[in-house]
């Protein structure tokens, strides 16, 4: 089903985010939402990343980057805008607004923030805060060539519909687990980044339903 993805549906969503970001539970209530685990070799790395919905004049899009192939972590791999909370940043918001100016000269000024979803842990160790935001860009996207070798956008409707997503098997080692994807021109979105998606989209999808 294709969710209708009109401004008084994306107006509605604020009420089904979360007003602050989640706190970190503690180690024996935390747990991997991605199915593929490592060994932690640390306390949980916070971190953020910007769901950015841009507007555009045929309708919302998704904001994502592909990441440099030099990068020590999910190189070369489709990612949100976003990285590790710093100790300086006030909040999560200010973390992955200030990583989305970094990567792709997102103007902090240009976006509202909507609200945060439920916390995401990775089996990387990623304690991530997804920060759900609009965007009225003033300026192009750039890539920062140093982090992102790509920057595109997917339109909201096209993601929302689960017609438009499939599955595959990826493989770490000897481990195997599935994931959902969805190809858009030269680049895959997986792992992670498809995960999420579907879960805006799944809140996107019930804030369109009527109360009742």
């Amino acid at each position: 089903m294709t969710v209708d993805c009109a401004q008084d549906h994306i107006a509605m969503l604020g009420q089904h985010l979360l007003s602050h970001p989640e706190p970190m539970p503690t180690a024996e209530d935390l747990y991997a939402n991605a199915e593929f685990e490592l060994e932690p070799d640390g306390p949980p790395i916070p971190a953020a990343v910007l769901i950015a919905l841009i507007e555009r004049e045929a309708g919302y899009s998704v904001l994502y980057t592909a990441r440099s192939s030099a990068l020590r972590r999910h190189s070369g791999q489709v990612a949100f805008p976003g990285g590790r909370i710093d100790p300086e940043d006030p909040d999560a918001a200010h973390a992955a607004l200030r990583e989305a100016n970094e990567e792709v000269a997102l103007r902090t000024g240009d976006a509202r923030v909507l609200g945060y979803m439920p916390y995401y842990f990775t089996g990387t160790n990623y304690f991530i805060t997804p920060v759900v935001a609009i965007v009225e860009p003033s300026a192009p996207f750039v890539p920062n060539p140093d982090e992102v070798v790509d920057v595109f956008e997917v339109s909201l409707a096209r993601l929302s519909d689960r017609a438009n997503w499939g599955q595959f098997e990826a493989t770490h080692g000897a481990k195997r687990w599935r994931s959902w994807h969805i190809d858009h021109n030269r680049h895959r979105i997986w792992g992670i980044t498809a995960d999420l998606t579907l879960r805006f989209c799944d809140l996107l999808r019930r804030s369109a339903e009527p109360r009742r």
